[in-house]
């Protein structure tokens, strides 16, 4: 195992971190594969991880991660807790609401977390969580108090990172990217602000999504080039952990077209790499609604129909009847975005969502 310093923290984490979501039990409703192992069998897991060299381990509150959290805290008591780092996260945008989380989170743990993160920030919430008595302050505070050791912004937004990267309040960062959905990963490295943070990096396989088409040695050899400290893999199986830590994985280089060629053997991707320049003058998330089109063609059917059909047809009628086309100007690999949109809209016609 490989291990690369957390930013300006002090901290030196392994360069593959356990997520735990997979092995929760229930049925929480989130989109990675999971298994719902017994406590005694989540903690061999975690304590095998452990075992290859993973120091970092990252959790959430039973809302969102159902009892994987409680769990973490069982294997905590198993392994000296001095050689391990916790991250934990709440999807709570008040101060007041996010201090209490901690607490609660404290109490599951039996521990005090190293990094709490605010989880879910978007457009939407960025100005309470950032704001004054926001979920941020609440957290420096918790910091201060020696609650917590640092403070997160956890997000799938260029816009609200770079917000974070330029707050001293934030420690760290945790967003997403893979050798698909690169394009926020590109912008990340090009400025300097994120520098000076820790970033941990989520959904290295698009949740399970890209496992078919790539290895996991592909996946993860693949974002290697890029500057984050811990890249966050989904563990719910021993085979999984032998997998994802029982190996140094040599880095390995993909361009975006050869992502797209691997891809087409499939299916007709569309080429986005979410960089989310793609600016909508009606507020319409473009790039999410390229990413879930492309996770319903690798196989995540009901879940991406879902999420499509939520304003679908308003989407396709703004797209269709819009003159601007800012989206186009700023799109780095030069969508024209009218067309793809109307594929989306046949797809959901197909299906009767629309």
């Amino acid at each position: 195992m490989r291990y690369r310093e957390l930013g300006k923290t002090g901290l030196c984490v392994s360069e593959l971190g356990f997520g735990t979501i997979p092995i929760l039990s229930g049925s929480v409703p989130v989109l990675p594969e999971y298994f719902s192992p017994d406590t005694e069998t989540a903690i061999a897991i975690m304590k095998k991880a452990f075992e290859y060299g993973c120091n970092f381990y990252d959790t959430a509150i039973p809302e969102e991660y159902g009892d994987a959290e409680i769990k973490l805290g069982e294997f905590v008591k198993t392994i000296d807790r001095s050689r391990i780092i916790i991250s934990d996260k709440a999807r709570f945008y008040s101060g007041g609401d996010i201090y209490r989380e901690v607490i609660r989170s404290t109490e599951h743990l039996g521990t005090k977390p190293d990094i709490y993160f605010v989880h879910q920030v978007d457009e939407d919430n960025a100005d309470e969580v950032f704001g004054k008595y926001g979920a941020l302050d609440a957290l420096y505070d918790l910091k201060r108090e020696g609650k917590i050791g640092f403070t997160g912004i956890a997000s799938h937004y260029y816009n609200v990172l770079y917000r974070g990267a330029c707050d001293p309040r934030v420690d760290i960062l945790q967003g997403s990217g893979n050798i698909l959905e690169r394009g926020m990963l590109e912008r990340l490295r090009k400025e300097d602000a994120f520098r000076e943070k820790g970033l941990i990096l989520n959904k290295v396989y698009a949740a399970g999504l890209l496992i078919g088409p790539f290895t996991p040695a592909e996946l993860i050899g693949g974002i290697l080039e890029y500057p984050f400290s811990c890249a966050l893999l989904g563990i719910g199986t021993f085979e999984q952990a032998e997998t994802a830590f029982a190996q140094e994985y040599p880095e390995q280089h993909f361009s975006f077209q050869d992502v797209m060629e691997r891809l087409r053997e499939s299916f007709e991707p569309i080429t986005c790499d979410r960089c989310e320049k793609c600016v909508c003058p009606y507020g319409h998330e473009i790039h999410t609604t390229f990413r879930q089109y492309n996770y319903y063609q690798l196989g995540k059917e009901y879940w991406a129909i879902r999420k499509l059909q939520m304003d679908a047809e308003e989407t396709w009628e703004h797209c269709r009847s819009c003159t601007e086309q800012p989206c186009m100007r700023e799109c780095s690999r030069h969508i024209y975005i009218p067309e793809q949109m109307e594929r989306v809209h046949r797809l959901l016609c197909e299906f009767g969502n629309v």
